[in-house]
């Protein structure tokens, strides 16, 4: 009987040793193991037709295409995974710098007001006169930096009471059609008190 190895017997039929194997356990070929060693009998091995060859390589190819795929989508899916964390990361990054941002908008109207409290405590002013100016430049900060006050953020700003708020607000309606100094945004009324005074409507 003779025996071959599994490289010598991949030689002997022109095929991988892959192929090899995979006729051994399909039993189109015999094994024997001796000392923790494969042989291949070749003297009692079922000469594999051109038919089985042909469809063993086409099984061949078939395994290498799927391992091809699907390496291919581990790749596609590797990178997904990092663009994911990295918009991930990003978006965390611009929320973040959104809220130091306002913040920072807060600290500097806080540090306003308190500049007009410890002002006025030092002359001597009036605690109503006080609270009114840290108001007013608190609006005015606000409005220097480009932004418009809602009609009912001034009137809180103004201290104006319930009862006459009605009052004013349907003033600032009739006047919102022709008055450049008010600016219509949603069906709400925003102004500006750095640019204009609005004391004619209160």
């Amino acid at each position: 009987m003779k025996k071959m190895t599994i490289a010598e017997a991949a030689e002997h039929f022109g095929v991988s040793k892959e192929a090899i194997h995979n006729r051994v356990r399909r039993g189109s070929l015999n094994s024997i193991v001796e000392n923790g060693v494969k042989y291949v009998a070749v003297a009692s091995a079922k000469t594999p037709s051109s038919e089985t060859s042909a469809e063993a390589d086409r099984y061949t190819r078939y395994i290498e295409q799927e391992n091809e795929r699907l390496r291919d989508k581990v790749d596609t899916l590797e990178k997904e995974t990092t663009r994911l964390r990295d918009q991930r990361e990003q978006m965390l990054i611009d929320e973040r710098v959104k809220i130091e941002q306002i913040y920072k908008e807060r600290d500097a109207q806080l540090r306003s007001v308190l500049h007009v409290v410890a002002t006025k405590f030092l002359s001597h002013a009036s605690p109503d006169e006080v609270v009114e100016e840290a108001i007013n430049a608190d609006i005015v900060d606000a409005a220097e930096v480009g932004e418009w006050i809602s009609l009912k953020a001034f009137l809180k700003f103004k201290r104006i009471k319930d009862k006459e708020k009605k009052k004013i607000k349907n003033r600032f309606e009739a006047a919102s059609e022709n008055d450049e100094r008010l600016s219509i945004r949603d069906g709400k009324i925003f102004l500006n008190p750095s640019r204009h005074d609005y004391s004619d409507l209160l």
